[in-house]
């Protein structure tokens, strides 16, 4: 056997079994009791967010749904000067909060978790509960209402109060079909008892 198919045979190997599945995202992203039988973890950190902020489960699996699908390493693409050069990514946006950099060192600062992760799911949905419980809070936006909990996450609390998102229609969509997601994950979880 060459060396280039021993190589080639070993890195198969490696990205079928090594760290890459931690990741990854579940199988069945339109049914929540499936995801959350594969990733008990998940079940663990959104009841831990739901105990400490009062963030429904199903509100924390919506926005994360539309953020990063689940991938915990998820970043925005890249953008390029005249379709080739590159220049950085979209935004600093990253894992499965997509938490923006500044965003999330707040966050860090004000909870005392220096050491929280954005690819940790239980630190991603613990910040979650953080912005969603201070939109609460300072704009009156209930916890369940997840359209505009996403609003409120995507465009920033500012923005959300100054209403930046009535000038983007393709925003004001996704964030009903957010809230769409959201009832019927809903559903599903009263169904299998994860309520």
């Amino acid at each position: 056997m060459s060396r280039l198919l021993r190589a080639s045979i070993l890195l198969l190997l490696l990205a079928s079994c090594g760290g890459g599945g931690r990741f990854s995202a579940p199988r069945n992203l339109d049914d929540a009791c499936a995801i959350l039988r594969e990733r008990p973890e998940y079940y663990r950190a959104m009841k831990a967010t739901e105990r400490r902020w009062g963030i429904p489960i199903h509100v924390q699996m919506a926005t994360i749904h539309q953020e990063s699908k689940f991938i915990g390493n998820a970043q925005t693409p890249h953008r390029f000067a005249l379709g080739i050069i590159p220049m950085g990514r979209q935004s600093t946006a990253y894992g499965y909060s997509q938490a923006l950099d500044g965003t999330w060192e707040e966050y860090q600062q004000e909870t005392r978790r220096r050491s929280a992760r954005r690819d940790r799911i239980e630190d991603a949905t613990d910040f979650m509960g953080w912005y969603m419980d201070g939109t609460e809070k300072r704009l009156g936006v209930p916890k369940w209402n997840a359209r505009d909990q996403y609003l409120a996450y995507h465009e920033g609390r500012t923005g959300f109060a100054n209403g930046s998102y009535n000038a983007k229609s393709w925003l004001v969509d996704v964030a009903a079909r957010v809230q769409t997601r959201s009832q019927t994950y809903a559903a599903q979880l009263s169904g299998c008892g994860r309520n």
